[in-house]
């Protein structure tokens, strides 16, 4: 059975910060230009999607113990891995075929997509395996070799993944999971035969990676934090809207970084919204996410709880509302874990703490306003840019919103929807460049252009001297 490269290191380590710890075959699997080009990748993802999906059920429980989601929404996270490598395998042979300029009298231009190098990806808690998938899938695709670092606290379903890519036919090297904590991931920024970081977490992070990077022009995706907003605009389908704010705020125990944990609400809709959004919240079951049935799994950690909890208490002491949950549960046989109900919070005005600061857990703010333009202008006034929403009838309207909302993804009449085609990405302090969609694979490539005289003769310039 392939058996995936993987060195554990302890953090901080400043003992071995001298040491290269970029698995040795990566740069040399790299630079074999038999393996490594576009047209002949190290492992394509053609072979990939049928061993992922085959194997979706063990993938998803050990997703679910790895991160404390329901396994309902595991199930659907390691699908959408597995319809992501497979778009990239279809789009492969044009995607990066490169141009050809015939430019006249024997002239021609040849631009050539051609592979980084050794990419290094750095991953979240929040969704382990697909982090992973979204940055191997078009990284392979490319031509690249990877050297991925999960999360400390998720690090089981990355290296699955990585032996399920050594089954399809990765050579060794191809595919490295390095397992540590942030100085394991410094490491990665700071090494000299990393030629791409792709990240994803927290703005601060984000940033000491880029300041990292900077010293030898690393290429760079950073997707980090968001504070998006949903506009539920007067002619809006109520029942719609919940859902939309449901599957906006409560998917990974609110640990999602494009989450709308902003709702602006008509001035007209706002009691009856909240009164539906409550009766729906109220059915959803905090529980063991082992479980058919839970809706709601464990916190991450009782840290992170105590985090979220305390822009609870602040947001209440600061004017807000608390219409529902925000308390912990207690799951029979589970005692140890940490389970948080749902939280609803009304009343909020845009200097609160819990509207202006990501939260990252379940806890939805609601604002109201009263037009579509007061509500815009709120929502851009953010240094954040990951996502927005638009609920109305009038699709126009919808429209109109989306081109004046400052997010790189929105969604009208919907939320929290990945199709592989469509790019994904921030503005503003929510990252730098695109992943999925053919951006997402252009990525990991480099332009070269070739120009090609075969007249065997140049124009006559005024430097050249005159014949004799």
């Amino acid at each position: 059975m392939f058996l995936p490269q993987v060195l554990i290191f302890s953090s901080p380590i400043p003992h071995i910060l001298h040491k290269s710890h970029v698995p040795s075959t990566s740069p040399h699997i790299f630079l074999s230009n038999s393996l490594c080009s576009p047209t002949t990748p190290p492992c394509s993802p053609t072979s990939l999607t049928p061993p992922v999906k085959a194997q979706l059920e063990e993938i998803a429980v050990m997703e679910t113990e790895d991160t404390g989601k329901p396994i309902w929404e595991s199930r659907v996270d390691i699908a959408g891995c597995a319809d992501v490598i497979q778009y990239y395998a279809g789009i492969l042979s044009t995607a990066l075929s490169g141009e050809i300029h015939e430019l006249g009298h024997g002239r021609s231009c040849h631009v050539r997509k051609e592979p980084l190098g050794v990419v290094a990806g750095i991953g979240a808690w929040n969704y382990p395996f697909q982090v992973l998938a979204w940055k191997a899938a078009p990284a392979l695709a490319a031509g690249n070799t990877i050297v991925f670092k999960p999360s400390e606290f998720t690090p089981l379903t990355a290296v699955r993944l990585a032996e399920i890519f050594g089954e399809a036919g990765a050579p060794p090297g191809v595919v490295n999971i390095v397992q540590g904590g942030g100085g394991t991931g410094q490491l990665l920024s700071r090494h000299p035969d990393i030629s791409k970081v792709t990240f994803t977490g927290s703005v601060a992070t984000g940033q000491a990676i880029m300041r990292d990077c900077a010293a030898d022009m690393k290429r760079l995706t950073l997707e980090m934090g968001g504070k998006s907003a949903l506009l539920v605009l007067a002619d809006a389908d109520l029942d719609l809207a919940v859902k939309a704010t449901l599957i906006g705020n409560f998917l990974t125990q609110g640990a999602v970084c494009t989450n709308c944990t902003r709702v602006f609400v008509h001035d007209s809709l706002q009691e009856e919204f909240v009164r539906r959004l409550k009766n729906a919240a109220r059915k959803l079951k905090v529980g063991d996410p082992r479980m058919e049935d839970t809706t709601v799994g464990a916190t991450i950690s009782a840290a992170h709880a105590a985090k979220v909890e305390s822009y609870v208490t602040r947001a209440v002491a600061q004017g807000a509302t608390l219409v529902y949950g925000g308390s912990r549960e207690t799951v029979p046989g589970l005692e140890g874990g940490v389970y948080l109900r749902p939280c609803i919070l009304s009343q909020c005005q845009d200097h609160m703490d819990v509207v202006q600061e990501e939260v990252f857990g379940s806890v939805v703010s609601l604002l109201t306003f009263s037009s579509v333009e007061e509500a815009i202008a709120r929502a851009n006034k953010s240094p954040f840019g990951l996502a927005a929403g638009v609920i109305t009838r009038d699709l126009q309207a919808g429209q109109d919103a989306a081109s004046q909302l400052q997010a790189g993804t929105v969604w009208v009449n919907d939320y929290n929807v990945f199709p592989p085609q469509m790019p994904f990405g921030g503005y503003k302090l929510s990252g730098l460049g695109r992943e999925n969609g053919v951006e997402g694979l252009l990525e990991f490539v480099q332009s070269k252009s070739v120009y090609v005289n075969a007249t065997g003769s140049v124009p006559s310039c005024p430097l050249f001297p005159s014949p004799n």
